[in-house]
């Protein structure tokens, strides 16, 4: 068993393990619609299977990531192209998704804990049906990130 072999449900669990390795089994079946038990049923498979090999503990400066990167996404079809988003939605990765105007339709921010993880990111996004193509810049460094001030509608 690998990660592609995983269903969408096993990916989301392991996403929100891979965020949050304390989330509660309840917590994670209300994320994933299904019961608890049957969640703990899929994280003892994942464990036995070598996917999830334990949980520990990262220290570092809070809110530190270490991996960013921006891909730019062509769409099909730029009106009916929801399916994308909402899968683009389930990638806890994805820390921005804007619409745009210009040549690409979709630019998303990247933000994991290794180069790996933005390729298999990558990976995933690129193979969506409704995705011709894409562009990715990976981020060299930060020299000005801060939440919007006085603006009111944002998500």
């Amino acid at each position: 068993m690998d990660r592609a072999s995983l269903d969408q449900i096993d990916q989301k669990i392991f996403a929100e393990l891979t965020r949050n390795a304390r989330v509660s089994h309840a917590e994670l079946a209300t994320k994933v619609l299904l019961s608890r038990n049957a969640v703990r049923q899929r994280i003892d498979r994942m464990e036995r299977h070598g996917l999830i090999q334990g949980y520990t503990i990262v220290t570092g400066p809070s809110g530190q990531v270490p991996v960013s990167a921006f891909l730019m996404v062509y769409r099909k079809d730029r009106v009916r192209g929801a399916d994308v988003i909402t899968v683009l939605r389930s990638i806890p990765e994805v820390v921005l998704c804007d619409v745009v105007s210009g040549d690409f339709d979709l630019l998303l921010r990247v933000e994991a804990r290794s180069l790996a993880r933005i390729q298999e990111i990558w990976e995933q996004v690129a193979a969506l049906p409704g995705v011709t193509n894409t562009v990715t810049a990976m981020t060299l460094s930060s020299v000005v990130r801060r939440d919007p001030i006085g603006v009111t509608g944002m998500e």
